[in-house]
């Protein structure tokens, strides 16, 4: 059978101070008719990354809210998951491309862990490429099934589309992280926006004292009294860690004392990452000011709730990106981001909140000194990011958007065939670009195409203006 991960148990009532009693009590109402419900949720690892955190933290919830939730890994070797990285860079607009070998791996393993399925439920939910086979092998059984893909695939290579397309076509619904992200061209059928979120709650992002986390990064090694630049992230070329220490070096000019630690996360679905891993230590070896801490040699969730407080200034350079929960979690804490502009970031750091969005190295350097010359300037916008936070990316919000979706999805088993461009959960009111759900009060507007969409920020309707087509790949109901 599918490895079971276990998970503790945890109260929705523990997030009214920080979510507010309305989204508590607003999740409790939506429950009331899903009370039995059962839910799989199906992932490649049960550590490492951000589909795992917001697993571990979501399930326990669910059960709190009387629903039977699951959660369940497939199991896979070194070969195999090396070449859904293969899948997942392809979707993410890497060139390198699939071999016909490799997609006989991945037919081979995915038909074993199908073999391994096992119970009934009312919902399934796929997260990523790794278990994309199992609705096609492992056929409906009477379950609602859900692809959430945590990837920005709206430029992703042709030809490794074309061999996914039949597959995503099995589903009832895809849900994708933004508007701009579904895949060109994908089979037709119910889309979703739903952004992810963090815990506020979880060791990794719950209230730490300052005086802790600056005792936490003395223990292991880093110098508590010297300016400290901060990147978490997997070990990933499309984060970018190397022009993030080309960054610190422009910035070392300037400021000598400055350091430097890249926090990086090994995941079970992830060998490439150890490859990037020895290219940074190649690169960082001959500066003692260059921390390398992994989550396999002692730095856990508490070091990096520590070190994302205690930072001047944390980075996130990437190149593309899901949606960059890092940056979500950093503001949160209170501390100032740079960060590329790719994926989700420019909704977080958009309009003089959380920090600065750049597209270079230069410039990451440039913003990265502005921060550590004016640092009254960035607990302004870190301050302004975690509002933000709080408003639209806490868990609660998550959970009812999809509890939302799974009551819309039951009410239709099966659903009627839609265009992408009729997507809105439950027939809602939302915005094309992040998916946030609408209110009247909401007067950011923009005209295309004969018809006016809105928009919960100015952010959003300026991403939609650079190119709405891109958009509308999802986009529906926020026009009229």
């Amino acid at each position: 059978m599918l490895q079971n991960v276990e998970v503790g148990r945890s109260s929705l009532d523990k997030y009214r101070s920080t979510a507010g009693d309305a989204a508590v009590d607003e999740l409790r109402r939506l429950a009331q008719t899903l009370q039995g419900l059962r839910v799989l949720h199906v992932n490649a690892t049960p550590y490492g990354g951000g589909v795992a955190e917001i697993l571990r933290s979501e399930v326990p919830l669910l059960r709190d809210l009387g629903i039977v939730a699951r959660w369940k890994t497939i199991p896979g070797s070194n070969e195999f998951f090396a070449v859904t990285k293969a899948i997942h860079n392809a979707l993410q607009g890497g060139t390198r491309g699939v071999t016909e070998r490799e997609w006989e791996i991945y037919e081979q393993t995915s038909a074993q862990a199908a073999e391994q399925v096992e119970g009934s439920y009312d919902i399934v939910v796929v997260h990523d490429p790794q278990p994309l086979m199992l609705r096609s092998l492992v056929g409906r059984r009477d379950a609602v099934w859900i692809w959430r893909c945590h990837i920005d695939s709206s430029e992703p290579d042709p030809a490794v589309l074309a061999r996914l397309a039949p597959l995503l076509g099995d589903y009832d619904a895809a849900v994708y992280t933004l508007g701009s992200f579904a895949p060109p061209d994908a089979p037709p059928g119910r889309v979703e926006i739903i952004p992810p979120a963090i815990d506020p709650l979880s060791p990794k992002n719950l209230d730490l004292d300052a005086d802790l986390a600056t005792e936490v990064l003395d223990w292991i090694g880093v110098d508590v009294a010297r300016p400290l630049l901060v990147q978490v992230s997997r070990f990933d070329h499309w984060k970018d860690p190397l022009g993030v220490i080309a960054a610190y070096r422009l910035v070392k000019r300037r400021i000598p004392q400055v350091q430097l630690a890249l926090v990086g996360s090994m995941a079970l679905d992830d060998p490439e990452g150890w490859q990037v891993y020895r290219e940074i230590s190649a690169d960082a070896a001959d500066d003692p000011d260059i921390y390398l801490f992994t989550n396999l040699t002692g730095v856990g969730n508490i070091e990096v709730n520590a070190f994302q407080r205690h930072a001047d200034v944390v980075i996130q350079k990437s190149l593309r990106e899901g949606f960059g929960l890092v940056v979500t979690e950093a503001t949160w804490k209170g501390t100032p981001v740079v960060a590329g502009r790719a994926g989700g970031i420019p909704l977080q750091l958009a309009d003089g909140v959380g920090g600065h969005l750049v597209g270079s190295v230069e410039e990451c350097a440039e913003r990265v000194l502005d921060l550590l010359l004016d640092p009254a300037e960035g607990r302004r916008l870190a301050l302004a990011g975690r509002e933000l936070v709080r408003r639209r990316f806490l868990l609660p919000r998550l959970i009812g958007d999809e509890l939302q979706l799974y009551a819309d999805l039951l009410k239709q088993n099966p659903p009627p065939p839609r265009s992408p461009a009729a997507a809105a959960v439950a027939g809602e009111d939302r915005d094309p670009v992040c998916g946030m759900l609408l209110h009247q009060e909401n007067e950011h507007r923009y005209g295309y195409g004969g018809r006016t969409y809105r928009f919960c920020s100015a952010s959003c309707a300026r991403e939609f203006a650079e190119n709405p087509e891109l958009f509308l790949r999802t986009a529906s109901r926020g026009g009229s």
